[in-house]
């Protein structure tokens, strides 16, 4: 239930920095590259979604392996971002995301979760 409960948690909040991210065009960026780069984030969101969905729902066991390594590179453009912008409001709800999908992740593997999953 936490797994389920943090993940979902933590992709809403996803979804709110998307939501609320500057859409200006600007010279690096035109409309159509914003408008993409938008579809693409929520695309990717409503995929983690339903890989959330799937081991949580339908006792799958691969989708948490793909949760690991969609993790493992956001903290990895996480410390990226921050190394060159610093730490700012978007960065601080990136790194809460980050710590809740950790948690999620680390429940699904320990206590009742380990019976849980088949594979």
């Amino acid at each position: 239930m936490w797994f389920e409960a943090l993940l979902y948690l933590s992709l809403t909040l996803d979804s709110l920095s998307v939501a609320f991210q500057d859409r200006t065009p600007s010279a690096d960026m035109t409309e159509a590259m914003v408008n993409t780069a938008t579809v693409m984030a929520a695309g990717l969101i409503l995929l983690l979604v339903y890989l959330v969905w799937l081991a949580a729902q339908r006792r799958k066991n691969w989708p948490r392996w793909v949760l690991i390594g969609s993790l493992v590179l956001s903290v990895y453009s996480l410390v990226e971002i921050i190394a060159d912008t610093g730490v700012a409001l978007d960065s601080c709800i990136e790194i809460v995301s980050c710590a809740l999908t950790a948690a999620g992740l680390y429940y699904s593997y320990t206590g009742d979760a380990k019976g849980w999953f088949n594979g």
